[in-house]
C-alpha cells in the first residue's frame, strides 16, 4: 500500500444491535466514561444534578433526535452511528433557529418544546421516513482506539474549562467581592433578550436594534426554555462545555469522513483541543491571539459557530469530492441541502465563518477549473449558497455594520516591528523576519502536517484536500489583510484553523503509514511522545519567563528563544539519529515521523500553562474582570421575578469605571440578570460605537439626561414621560454610585431594598 492510498474501511459488519456481544458492550465504555467524567466535572463546579439531567434530556430529545432523523433522511447511505449522531446534533442546532424564531415572533416562546415533537411526529407518521428510526446496516463501527482518543480529548478540554472558567465564575455571585470576566454578563444579557424578545435589540439600550451574530445566544435561550433551566446555569455551566464536547466529536468525525482514516479525525481533535499555542511566558501571553485558549469561554459564539462550521466542511467536502471510489459512503444530493442549511446558520453564528468558506470555495473552483479545464458546477453552486448566506447576514442581521473591519495589510504583525530611533536597517530587517517566524511558531505549528502532505502528493491534491488547503489559506489571508481595532480579524484565522487541523492530521497520517510501524514500535512512539510532552510542561512550569523589555518585539523574545533552543536540541537529535541508523535498522525511514510528532506537540504546554495561570487569579480568572456584587444581582433577579418580559428598566449605573470625565461603559449586569431591556445601561458594545472603544460617549445625551434625572431630580412629568414614551416601569438604584433623591419615594413605589440596591416601580 502506498503512502497516498487510503486504507479501506473494514468490511461491512451489520451486527444486530439488539443482540450485543461482549465485544460490542466494550465499545460503549469510552462513551460511558467520557459522559461520566463530563458530568462529574460539572457537578464539582456547582451544577445541580437535576439541571444536568434536564440539559442531557434537552440535548438528546430536542437537538440530537430531530437532527439525526433529518440527517439520516438527507444522507444516502449510513457510515457510522457516531457520525449520524454528531452530524445530527449540528443539524438539530440549525433547525432550532427557525423554530425559535417562529415561536418567538408569535409570542409563544414558552411552547418552544413543541418543535422537536413536530419533527418526531412527521418521521413517525410518514411511512417512507420510518426507516430512519432504526439503522442497522452501518458500514463500520468506531474503532476502540478512536473512541478512547476522542473521549480523552473531551475529558482534557472539559478539565481545562473547569480550571479557567467554571471554577473561576460562580453561577451567581457569592458575596460583594465577586468578580467576573467583563464579557460574560453581556453574553448572558443577549441570551435573556433572545429568551423573551423578537426581534432582538441591544439589551442595554432598549430602543437600539441588535446588528450582531446572535444565533448562539438564541441557542442558549432555547436551552433555557426547553430544558427549564435557569439562564445563568446555561451560560456559566452547560452551554460552553456541551458545545465544546460536540465540536471535538465532530472534528473527529470530519477527519475520518474526509480521509477515510479514523485516526485522522482523532489526531485532528487532539491538535484542535489538546495542543495549544507555542509560547514560553508566564503568565501566558497571546501576541497574535489564540485558536482555542481563552477565546472559547470568553465568547461562546466562537464554539457555537465551530460546531456548525465543522459540520459544514464535512458537507462541502462531499460536494467538492464527488468521486465514487471513496471509502466513506458519500452523503449524496442531500449534501447540497446540508450545505445550504449550515451555511445560513453559520452566517449568523459568527461573522467570520462564511467569508472564509466563500473564499475557500472560490480558490477551489479556480484551481479545479485550471487543472481540469471544465467548470466545477458543484463547487459553483456551493459558492452561490455562500454568497447568498453572506448577503443575508450582511443585509438582514448586520445591516451593513462593519464593526470597524477594514483593509489593513499586516496590521496584526506590524505593531511588533515598530522601529525605535536607534535600530539600524539591518536590525530592523531581522526583526521583521523574527515577527513572521514568531507568528508561524506561535499560531501555525499545529498545521505542520500540511507540508509533508503537499510533498508526498507532489501538489496533486484530491478535491477534498484542496478544499481544506484553500480554507487554511483563506483564513490566513483574511487575518493578514484586514484589521479591526479590537483584534476581530483573529476570528478569520480561527475559522481557517478548522480546515488546517484536519489537513495537518491527514498529512501526519500519511507520514505515519509510510513508516509502517509494528505494534511495539507504535507503543514506543506513543510513550516517547507522552514523555516529550511531560518534559516540555515541566520545563515551562519551572522556567517560563515574564515578558519584559522596552519594545513591542520584546514580547516575542521568550518564544523565539524557546524555539531556537528546541531547534538546537532537534538538530543534535537528527545528527545522532542519522548516525544511529547505520547500526539500528529499525530507525531507518522513521525519522520524519518522529520529527513531525515532536513539532506537532511543541504547543502541548499551552493549555496547561493557561490553567496554571488561572490558579493564580481566583474569582474572575486571569483576564479582565469587573466587580459583580451579590447585592446587584439580587436586585436584578428580584426585578426579573416581579416584572413582565416587555417591561423596560432604568438604572443609574452605566460605567464599570468612571474618572476624569471618562466612563468605561461596559456595565451589563442589570440586563443580564434581570433578563429585561434597560433604557440606558452600558452602551460600549452597541453596534454603532463598538469599534470606537469602551470610553465612547453615549450618542443620545438628552435621553441619558432624562434617564439620570429620574434618580437625581425626579418629577412627576419626567417619570410619566419615561413610563409612557419609553415603556419604563422599574427604576433600579445603586446607592454606592449615587443615592436616589429623597422625594423619589413619594413619586414611585419602593418594592425592593437591600441597603445598597433599591428597586422602584412606576405606577
Amino acid at each position: 500500500m502506498t503512502a497516498t492510498t487510503p486504507r479501506p474501511s473494514p468490511p461491512s459488519a451489520a451486527v444486530d444491535p439488539s443482540h450485543p456481544t461482549p465485544v460490542q458492550w466494550r465499545r460503549w465504555v469510552p462513551l460511558i466514561v467520557g459522559v461520566g467524567y463530563f458530568a462529574v466535572v460539572l457537578i464539582a463546579a456547582g451544577t445541580s444534578p437535576l439541571d444536568l439531567i434536564r440539559y442531557a434530556g434537552y440535548v438528546a430529545l430536542a437537538l440530537m433526535l430531530p437532527g439525526t432523523l433529518v440527517y439520516r433522511a438527507l444522507r444516502r447511505r449510513p457510515h457510522t452511528l457516531v457520525e449520524d449522531l454528531a452530524m445530527g446534533t449540528a443539524v438539530g442546532l440549525v433547525l432550532e433557529l427557525p423554530a425559535w424564531a417562529i415561536f418567538a415572533a408569535l409570542d409563544l416562546a414558552g411552547w418552544l418544546w413543541l418543535w422537536p415533537l413536530t419533527v418526531v411526529a412527521v418521521f413517525a407518521a410518514v411511512p417512507g421516513l420510518r426507516r430512519h428510526w432504526l439503522v442497522r446496516n452501518y458500514v463500520t463501527r468506531a474503532p476502540l482506539g478512536w473512541s478512547w482518543s476522542v473521549a480523552g480529548a473531551v475529558a482534557f478540554f472539559t478539565t481545562y474549562l473547569s480550571s479557567v472558567f467554571l471554577q473561576r465564575n460562580p453561577i451567581l455571585p457569592t458575596d460583594e467581592g465577586t468578580r467576573q470576566y467583563v464579557d460574560l454578563a453581556y453574553q448572558l444579557s443577549l441570551a435573556g433578550e433572545a429568551k423573551h424578545q423578537f426581534p432582538l435589540h441591544v439589551p442595554q439600550v432598549a430602543a437600539e436594534r441588535l446588528d450582531y451574530h446572535w444565533f448562539g445566544y438564541a441557542h442558549m435561550a432555547a436551552t433555557s426554555l426547553i430544558g427549564q433551566i435557569d439562564l445563568p446555569v446555561v451560560a456559566l455551566r452547560l452551554a460552553v462545555p456541551g458545545l465544546c464536547a460536540a465540536a471535538i466529536v465532530l472534528t473527529a468525525v470530519l477527519g475520518w469522513r474526509v480521509s477515510g482514516r479514523p485516526y485522522v479525525g482523532a489526531v485532528a481533535a487532539m491538535l484542535f483541543f489538546v495542543v495549544g499555542e507555542t509560547n514560553f511566558t508566564h503568565p501566558v501571553t497571546m501576541p497574535f491571539g489564540t485558536q482555542a485558549t481563552f477565546v472559547i469561554w470568553h465568547g461562546m459564539s466562537m464554539i457555537y459557530s465551530w460546531v456548525l462550521l465543522i459540520a459544514l466542511i464535512a458537507a462541502l467536502v462531499d460536494v467538492v469530492d464527488q468521486r465514487t471510489d471513496r471509502t466513506v459512503p458519500p452523503i449524496g444530493p442531500g449534501a447540497f441541502v446540508l450545505v445550504g442549511l449550515l451555511m445560513f446558520a453559520s452566517s449568523g453564528a459568527k461573522a467570520s465563518s462564511v467569508p472564509v468558506v466563500a473564499l475557500a470555495l472560490a480558490i477551489t473552483a479556480l484551481v479545479l477549473l485550471v487543472t481540469r479545464r471544465r467548470i466545477p458546477w458543484a463547487v459553483v453552486v456551493a459558492g452561490i449558497l455562500a454568497g447568498a448566506a453572506q448577503l443575508f447576514a450582511t443585509a438582514v442581521l448586520y445591516r451593513f455594520q462593519a464593526y470597524g473591519v477594514q483593509i489593513g495589510p499586516l496590521w496584526s504583525l506590524e505593531a511588533f516591528w515598530a522601529r525605535p530611533a536607534d535600530r539600524s536597517l539591518w536590525a530592523q530587517a531581522l526583526v521583521v523576519i523574527g515577527v513572521f517566524a514568531a507568528f508561524l511558531i506561535n499560531m501555525q505549528l499545529r498545521a505542520a502536517g500540511v507540508v509533508p502532505l503537499l510533498w508526498q502528493r507532489r501538489g496533486r491534491l484530491e478535491p477534498g484536500q484542496l478544499l481544506l488547503l484553500a480554507g487554511t489559506v483563506a483564513g490566513l489571508l483574511f487575518y493578514l489583510l484586514v484589521e479591526q481595532s479590537g483584534g476581530g480579524n483573529q476570528y478569520f484565522l480561527r475559522a481557517g484553523f478548522t480546515f488546517a487541523v484536519v489537513l495537518s492530521a491527514w498529512g501526519y497520517a500519511l507520514v505515519f503509514e509510510r513508516a509502517s510501524l509494528t505494534v511495539r514500535e507504535k507503543t514506543i512512539l506513543g510513550g516517547c511522545a507522552a514523555g516529550f510532552v511531560l518534559v516540555l510542561v515541566a520545563i515551562q512550569l519551572e522556567f517560563a519567563t515574564w515578558v519584559s523589555g522596552n519594545t513591542p518585539f520584546d514580547q516575542l523574545r521568550p518564544m523565539l528563544n524557546w524555539a531556537l533552543g528546541l531547534a538546537a536540541v532537534g538538530l543534535v537529535v537528527v545528527l545522532v539519529w542519522r548516525s544511529a541508523t547505520g547500526w539500528q535498522q529499525a530507525l531507518r525511514g522513521r525519522g520524519g515521523l518522529v520529527a513531525l510528532t515532536a513539532i506537532l506537540l511543541v504547543g502541548a504546554p499551552g493549555l496547561i500553562m493557561d490553567m496554571y495561570k488561572s490558579e493564580q487569579h481566583p474569582n474572575g480568572g486571569a483576564y479582565v474582570n469587573v466587580p459583580l456584587p451579590r447585592s446587584r444581582v439580587e436586585a436584578a433577579r428580584w426585578t426579573r421575578e416581579h416584572s413582565s418580559p416587555g417591561d423596560v428598566v432604568a438604572t443609574n449605573v452605566h460605567c464599570v469605571v468612571r474618572g476624569n470625565g471618562w466612563c468605561d461603559a461596559r456595565g451589563f449586569w442589570l440586563s443580564a440578570y434581570s433578563e429585561r431591556r434597560v433604557l440606558v445601561e452600558g452602551w460600549a458594545f452597541a453596534p454603532r460605537v463598538a469599534a470606537l472603544g469602551a470610553y465612547t460617549p453615549f450618542w443620545d445625551q438628552d435621553l441619558l439626561r432624562r434617564n439620570d434625572e429620574a434618580f437625581t431630580a425626579p418629577t412627576t412629568d419626567g417619570l410619566r414621560d419615561l413610563r409612557e414614551r419609553y415603556g419604563v416601569r422599574w427604576l433600579v438604584v445603586d446607592r454606592s454610585v449615587n443615592p436616589e433623591a429623597s422625594d423619589l419615594r413619594e413619586l414611585a413605589r419602593l418594592r425592593f431594598d437591600n441597603g445598597r440596591m433599591a428597586v422602584y416601580e412606576l405606577v
